[in-house]
């Protein structure tokens, strides 16, 4: 346990590059791991959650390396049996793509594990497509899973949620068919998947149809070896974008940060609050949307999050939730029981740690009330619950609140943002060990 204190910095700003997306990156290296030849990754994120999909792709026979300018070189290889369990650490995004990637090699076989906060989350979601495609996976709803790949068929599945988990495992799994692949989710969810896999060389469709949007895996299915770029995280940049927001006087250009139309809710909606937003050199990067994104402060209103609006910001509604403290009225985050079910139980997480610091929150099961009053005290300490997303978005509040805020753990954060502290550091935040 490494606790870590915020303290209140009103001289927040600059200018910084991020690091690169974390869901980018893990289907950056499958992708590139199920490709004939070796492909060229620019930008991967250097965190505990992709090194476990990195180290997984290893022991299924891919081969990574390092070239002289610290771009990762992965040749991909048929998938063999690994020789011990994979261990996916505490990345939920690495244990349900790779069990999709890995379903469709016949006679595969493997253990999936994962850390104590990954083994208390649901698997059957994506369990229950994989099996009616053919592969077999012994075990409960939850990881420890035994998985033999199969010769596969195909699927037309209506996901009951929009993941972009459960799509993702379904088409990986349906690179190993010839047989028609279709899932259909009720709200769009991100759709880097899609756009890689066109980058790869595979073809696939997207349409809207009555029971929300259809994805679909055309004929072309054979990945053929590219040279990709993993943008700036919006994920992460929006512990940046929010201490911006809620500090007066602050102004930060975050550098080459993904802008994909399904990762933006968070920065529209801090913008639809009062923050002043604006976006510069948007260029297109490996089919993906890039820009520099730059937020300053201003007076801040109450935000009312719907269900729909909820897949395109499910990453950051804790770190929202923290900015409403500062907005003066009630915030209203509703459709956001998904977040039971992640790291840690973040609607109870955040819920708790906005009490504890002066702030009235009430929670149910799939429903958050933020009730500011335009300012924060602070001054306690915020349990994480070994969840990095919780550590970092009461870090964020302690640089505008009246006294510092401590988490209780801050080693969580090395999973999907290892240069947290130092970057924002960097920008002026007191963030120190005491």
């Amino acid at each position: 346990m490494t606790p870590l204190t915020a303290h209140p910095s009103p001289r927040f700003g600059g200018e910084t590059d991020l690091p690169g997306d974390k869901s980018i990156s893990h289907r950056a290296l499958i992708l590139a791991a199920l490709a004939n030849g070796t492909s060229r990754i620019t930008g991967l994120l250097a965190s505990d959650d992709v090194r476990a999909t990195e180290e997984a792709v290893k022991a299924f026979g891919a081969h990574v390396e390092r070239d002289s300018e610290g771009a990762a070189l992965v040749t991909g290889r048929t998938w063999q049996s690994p020789a011990e369990p994979v261990d996916c650490g505490n990345s939920g995004t690495s244990a349900r793509l790779l069990m999709g990637a890995a379903a469709g090699f016949e006679g595969l076989a493997a253990t999936f594990t994962g850390d104590a906060s990954l083994s208390s989350r649901p698997m059957d979601r994506i369990t229950q497509p994989l099996r009616r495609m053919g592969a077999s996976i012994d075990g409960g709803e939850t990881l420890p899973l035994d998985l033999i790949g199969a010769r596969l068929g195909g699927i037309d599945y209506a996901s009951p949620v929009a993941s972009a988990q459960v799509k993702s495992a379904i088409l990986l799994a349906g690179l190993r068919t010839d047989a028609p692949v279709r899932i259909v989710e009720p709200r769009p969810s991100r759709d880097h998947t899609e756009i890689m896999l066109a980058q790869f060389g595979v073809e696939g469709g997207v349409e809207e149809v009555e029971e929300g949007v259809a994805i679909t895996l055309g004929e072309q299915r054979r990945l053929t070896a590219t040279e990709l770029h993993v943008p700036g995280d919006p994920s992460s940049a929006a512990f940046i974008w929010a201490a911006a927001a809620m500090i007066p006087g602050a102004r930060v250009t975050t550098r080459g940060v993904l802008v994909n139309a399904t990762r933006t809710g968070f920065i529209e909606k801090i913008e639809e609050m009062g923050a002043a937003v604006t976006l510069d050199n948007h260029v297109l990067r490996s089919g993906e949307p890039v820009g520099d994104v730059t937020v300053a402060h201003d007076r801040l209103e109450p935000v009312h999050v719907r269900p729909e609006e909820v897949p395109a910001m499910i990453d950051e509604i804790p770190m929202l939730a923290c900015v409403a403290a500062l907005a003066e009225g009630e915030s209203v985050f509703e459709g956001i029981g998904e977040l039971r079910v992640k790291e840690s139980d973040r609607i109870g997480a955040v819920a708790a740690g906005l009490t504890a610091n002066g702030v009235t929150a009430f929670a149910t099961e799939d429903s958050l009330r933020v009730i500011g009053n335009g300012a924060v005290a602070g001054g306690r300490m915020v349990s994480t619950r070994h969840d990095h997303r919780i550590a970092m978005a009461f870090l964020t509040l302690g640089l505008a609140a009246k006294a510092a805020i401590t988490v209780d753990n801050a080693e969580p954060i090395a999973t999907s943002f290892p240069d947290f502290t130092a970057l924002m550091r960097g920008l002026g935040a007191g963030i120190a060990t005491r």
